[in-house]
């Protein structure tokens, strides 16, 4: 799942190509530096704010299919909000961290493949489908969507670089 990070000055076809490959690049810093943390830690908050590295990467996987199939798509979804229990992160307890890891990084990359799909059938300026995501709002068009979930993924890799290096993870770029 590793991408390279994209330069400015290299050629892409289109807008909607530069978004989808730097949210490839953030997807895959996640997952290297999850999969670069021992098992022990997998599921060990290190911060204040007691989020485990499980339970950032099953939330990112839920907000790009909050914000593109259950808001942008206007698709219905059971339950958009998995990833929380009692307004935080969640991951069910598991006997195998690393086969959690596992099946959360599988889910993350169908998630992905799913968001390529939802961003190249449609035009950046197409706006979102009227739905219970946007809470009465008006939804907004895919290219502010993607915009958000680039500075979601860029803030929440920032705070697993901190923690990986905490737990003797790997650490930067």
């Amino acid at each position: 799942m590793t991408t390279e990070f994209l330069s400015p000055s290299t050629p892409i076809d289109g807008r909607a190509e530069v978004f989808l490959g730097y949210l490839d690049y953030f997807r895959g810093q996640l997952v290297e530096k999850v999969r670069s943390l021992p098992a022990d830690q997998l599921a060990t908050s290190r911060l204040p704010s007691n989020w485990t590295p499980l339970e950032l990467l099953n939330h990112l996987r839920h907000v790009e299919r909050r914000w593109l199939e259950w808001g942008f798509e206007g698709l219905p979804i059971d339950d958009p909000w998995a990833d929380n229990l009692n307004d935080r992160w969640y991951v069910p307890p598991s006997p195998d961290l690393l086969d959690t890891r596992a099946a959360l990084i599988a889910a993350l990359a169908e998630q992905a493949a799913r968001t390529g799909e939802i961003v190249r059938a449609h035009e950046l300026t197409d706006v979102g489908q009227p739905g219970p995501r946007w809470d009465g709002d008006e939804p907004p068009p895919l290219e502010r969507i993607l915009f958000h979930l680039l500075q979601e993924y860029a803030r929440h890799v920032g705070h697993l670089d901190i923690v990986a290096e905490l737990a003797g993870g790997g650490t930067g770029e």
